[in-house]
């Protein structure tokens, strides 16, 4: 069965969505809103909700991009899983951090702790910081270069993974009558030193009731795609086309396989924005209306934005030009520059396609319409599963919740109960084993 996340986005996905009447003013910044879809996406069997993270506003070049948005408020996301942890049982709760402003030893520490909280149920998006602005609040005066975020993400995953094996399954006894309460040889010192680097550990938490959190990435670079392969579980991709989808996806678990890694150990969910309507021409005028809240010019300024270069000097009814070398989001670049290749679209065609979803693809149509695309991608060696992205919440989720999820399970494409108690077991992924046990062994 294809598997499907929940992307949590403040009022909802499509960046004019705050503007539609239906959304709360302060759903960006309510728990009470964050609580109120989570228990939603968890009573209709969510694999999952995903919170994504940057840790800047934008730097003072862009407001203009984004002061006709809410992008530039945005919660602490690992204080919102943890609020989420004590108000949910079954869903599970991914969060992104980055490797390339935080510490192996606090971030292995953070998600270990939110795993026993949640009882198995944690995942961590890894990134490399996209965000140049982050730079500023990390005392830095300039954005670390893309190859070596990602040759530091690589240590960095490497310690926490050792760190996240610091006690062995059985090392805890909590013998009453003899006063032992763990087994000192099942305690391991990391003791790792290495480029980026030096972390002797032990960690402070013990072993996972899923084995380690899951491992979760956004990659889509050639480093991006190296790194998901030894790392990942779960990769989320912006993909607009069937046939680049099942590429990557190939590719990815080619490489993974190459490393020794079953191909179900890796999970692709690409991000999709439904909208759902009774019939296709009521969903074409949801998207359309909501379209038409863009606020007048930004549609260039995001492309820009996401483009790495200024597009407003060009001619907007002319193609879009070949971007410069990229040190920020490099494969949803690539995804952008062959969308508007394959289609012949014009600077202002891409701008409008593209600003909506942030380069994600849309899927306006019925629930039948819907389910036929997600089961086509799902079929055809595109997807694993989905990131579901509502345009608006509630009135979106609502929408796929009521509509599109009846048609999956008719189909026999989704869930109607849970398997399992973690979110590992839930997304059918193999239970790590611990390198000191195997070792033993």
């Amino acid at each position: 069965m294809m598997k499907l996340g929940l992307f949590l986005q403040g009022g909802g996905h499509h960046i004019a969505a705050w503007r539609d009447p239906g959304v709360a003013e302060d759903g960006p910044q309510s728990l009470a809103h964050y609580v109120d879809i989570t228990r939603k996406a968890e009573a209709a069997r969510f694999d999952m909700v995903f919170n994504a993270d940057t840790q800047a506003t934008f730097g003072a070049d862009d407001i203009d991009v984004w002061k006709h948005t809410t992008g530039a408020l945005r919660l602490e996301p690992l204080t919102l899983i943890g609020a989420l942890a004590a108000v949910t049982t079954r869903i599970g709760l991914v969060s992104t951090a980055t490797t390339t402003y935080f510490e192996p030893y606090f971030i292995a520490r953070v998600f270990a702790s939110l795993d026993q909280l949640s009882g198995g149920r944690c995942g961590w998006n890894l990134v490399t910081s996209s965000a140049a602005a982050e730079a500023y609040n990390f005392s830095r005066d300039k954005h670390v270069e893309h190859a070596e975020r990602y040759a530091r993400a690589t240590e960095f995953a490497e310690v926490v993974l050792g760190l996240w094996d610091s006690w062995e399954e059985d090392a805890i006894v909590a013998d009453k009558e003899s006063g032992l309460f763990f087994q000192p040889e099942k305690l391991h010192h990391l003791n790792h030193k290495g480029k980026y680097f030096a972390v002797r550990g032990p960690l402070t938490t013990k072993r996972s009731p899923q084995g380690h959190p899951v491992i979760v990435q956004a990659g889509q670079s050639e480093a991006g795609r190296d790194l998901a392969a030894a790392t990942a579980e779960v990769i989320f991709t912006v993909q607009q086309d069937i046939e680049e989808a099942r590429k990557f996806l190939a590719d990815v678990k080619r490489r993974a396989g190459q490393l020794g890694r079953p191909p179900e150990a890796v999970k692709i969910m690409p991000g999709v924005m439904p909208i759902v309507g009774r019939t296709r021409a009521e969903a074409e005028d949801k998207l359309e209306y909501l379209q038409s809240l863009i606020h007048p010019g930004m549609s260039v300024k995001i492309l820009s934005a996401f483009f790495g270069m200024d597009l407003s000097g060009h001619p907007l009814d002319g193609p879009l030009p070949e971007p410069p070398p990229a040190n920020n989001e490099q494969g949803r670049q690539s995804v952008i520059r062959d969308l508007a290749r394959r289609e012949n679209l014009t600077i202002r065609q891409v701008a409008r396609k593209v600003a909506g979803v942030r380069g994600h693809r849309a899927l306006a149509g019925t629930a039948v319409d819907i389910a036929d695309s997600l089961e086509e991608w799902h079929a055809s060696g595109a997807a694993d599963g989905f990131n579901i992205m509502p345009a608006t919440f509630p009135a979106g989720l609502d929408d796929f919740i009521e509509l599109v999820l009846p048609e999956l399970r008719r189909r026999g494409l989704f869930r109607t109960e849970y398997e399992g108690r973690t979110l590992r077991e839930n997304l059918g992924l193999p239970s790590p084993v611990n390198r000191w046990t195997a070792a033993r062994v």
